[in-house]
């Protein structure tokens, strides 16, 4: 099976790199192409693709799926060995469920904070809204490592996909310079050896000198 992924801009684009980050972790092989954001034909071009005019996007043998996290569930249902997800019944919802809020949730945090692998720079006054989404983040991080049961840098101990959603948030965390508890400091820290996510950084940081 072949894929092709259909993202943005790799310094900016957080969603792009979840599903980047899943295809990964399904070892599965693709090919890219990178749409700049926030240019005056940014729309049209994505909507050659795809009706939603966002990215990512991944094409299939199934179709073209628009949503990072439809991306992660598809790519668990087709790489089943990779173990995208835990194996263990409870991790497992929990995971989906950390991913779940993620994808649906800490506006505050995403709106002052955007992702930025070049920004380094805390955002003072710290917004009262943002400082609810960080608390609420570490104490998230702090049930699913409660919930693995496993040893382990990650979330649940090997990478899956909750690591995935959550690495656009280790980006936010460390180029605000937030302060964190220990425990979500070294998560943050176990995000950045990630190799994958190193070559997508890299890739981005690249982005901004050309």
């Amino acid at each position: 099976m072949s894929y092709q992924l259909i993202i943005g801009d790799k310094l900016y684009s957080s969603w792009s790199l979840r599903a980047a980050l899943a295809l990964d972790l399904a070892k599965a092989p693709y090919d890219e192409l990178l749409i700049t954001l926030n240019q005056p034909d940014t729309r049209q071009r994505i909507l050659e693709h795809s009706p939603t005019g966002k990215v990512p996007l991944l094409k299939s043998e199934h179709g073209t799926i628009a949503d990072s996290l439809a991306i992660a569930e598809y790519l668990a249902e087709r790489h089943p060995a990779a173990k995208l997800w835990p194996v263990d019944p409870a991790a497992r919802a929990q995971a989906r469920s950390a991913c779940a809020q993620m994808h649906s949730g800490f506006f505050a945090l995403r709106g002052n904070m955007p992702m930025d692998f070049s920004h380094d720079q805390a955002l003072e006054p710290l917004p009262l809204d943002v400082q609810v989404d960080i608390d609420r983040i570490v104490a998230l991080w702090s049930e699913c490592r409660l919930a693995a049961k496993a040893s382990g840098p990650y979330l649940f101990g090997e990478l899956s996909l909750a690591d995935a959603f959550f690495a656009p948030v280790a980006v936010r965390l460390r180029t605000y310079r937030v302060e964190l508890p220990p425990a979500a400091a070294a998560y943050v820290e176990a995000i950045y050896q990630w190799p994958a996510f190193q070559a997508w950084q890299q890739a981005g940081l690249a982005e901004r000198v050309q």
